[in-house]
């Protein structure tokens, strides 16, 4: 069954007779294009694929499952759209109201006053949710990348080193691969390391430093999202302590990550452990995130959203413990949940590593 199959199954459950894609990771997913513009109309029996004329040729290359057609100045895209809704007979047209902005609806309303437009849940987010056995392979692809990065750059780790220039030394190490940054990386060292989300500046790296990368490398579309929190020299009886304790956490997540789980049980598994030893207060953020095509793609592992683990997801499980004045520390791994539990597709040790000097 293709993308387009499954998304007019699901059009058929919900009792929409079309639907209207612009979601570029959405129409990724859909028809393959991977240019910067397009949108996918899908119907019960037809649809069709709209862009500009920028890529007119490469629609047609990309997008197999879908007739394809593309505009040119002076049309506008508004009014491509409505000439297209107008060939297909539709009354009826549901569309994204998470990526449809006001000012899009206001021209798309404009045009097509006869037509009734209807804000859903976009109806791909939970299909994309279920990875394909070749999505599953472009996400193994670049786990390996993340996890060779990380090895890459604990082998560059040193006092005197700045923290941007470890970010070059990544940039550098992804280029032959045929690989970006999946993301702006977190390279955060000594007090740095207490900020989640720490970007790489030109402190350097000291004796005694925690060290927390966060990195990710982008493949054919998909994304892998690895964090490590390293020792520089020899760990002190409280990073050890904190470090460990946190890997308990991080463990016994990723064994209750299997069907039938639910996300807010698994994110409150990580704050019972960390509490044990008082440290729940310093994790803020939630458990871990759905990945694929976006690095934040859709689910959420936390307190206050209550996904249900499904067979073929792919998740984050990433806790963390940030204290001011002593540092902080992420462990985070990618997951494929299997039939009977999960996979975890990166594989960088995780034992606390003391770089040595």
């Amino acid at each position: 069954m293709t993308n387009v199959e499954r998304l007019r199954a699901a059009l058929a459950e919900k009792d929409l007779p079309a639907v209207v894609i612009s979601g570029m990771p959405a129409i990724y997913w859909l028809t393959g294009f991977t240019g910067s513009f397009g949108m996918a109309i899908v119907t019960a029996t037809g649809g069709v694929f709209l862009t500009d004329s920028r890529y007119t040729l490469q629609a047609r290359e990309q997008c197999t499952d879908l007739p394809t057609d593309s505009f040119r100045n002076p049309t506008k895209a508004e009014e491509f759209l409505k000439e297209h809704v107008e060939k297909l007979g539709l009354q009826k047209l549901a569309y994204d109201h998470n990526s449809v902005t006001v000012g899009l609806l206001a021209k798309w309303s404009k045009q097509m006053t006869d037509v009734e437009l209807v804000p859903v849940d976009d109806p791909i987010d939970d299909l994309r949710m279920i990875k394909s056995p070749q999505e599953v392979e472009k996400l193994r692809t670049v786990c390996r990348l993340a996890d060779a990065s990380i090895e890459h750059l604990l082998a560059r780790v040193k006092p005197g080193v700045s923290e941007r220039e470890l970010l070059w030394a990544l940039e550098d190490f992804l280029r032959p691969h045929g690989a970006t940054l999946a993301f702006a990386p977190i390279i955060a060292s000594g007090p740095n390391s207490a900020r989640p989300h720490g970007s790489p500046g030109e402190r350097c790296i000291e004796l005694g430093d925690f060290i927390t990368f966060d990195l990710g490398a982008r493949i054919d579309g998909y994304n892998s999202d690895i964090t490590r929190t390293v020792v520089v020299g020899k760990a002190s009886e409280r990073q050890r302590e904190v470090y460990e304790h946190l890997l308990k956490a991080q463990l016994a997540c990723i064994a209750a990550m299997k069907p039938g789980a639910k996300g807010t049980e698994v994110d409150a598994l990580a704050r019972q452990i960390l509490d044990e030893k008082e440290l729940g207060q310093y994790f803020g953020h939630g458990l871990g995130h759905g990945l694929g095509a976006l690095v934040h793609d859709t689910g959420r592992l936390s307190p206050v959203i209550d996904f249900e683990i499904k067979a073929g997801q792919v998740w984050t499980i990433e806790p963390g413990v940030y204290i001011e004045g002593f540092g902080g520390m992420r462990i985070e791994d990618d997951i494929l949940i299997t039939d009977s539990g999960c996979e975890v597709l990166t594989s960088f040790p995780k034992e606390l590593i003391e770089i040595p000097c």
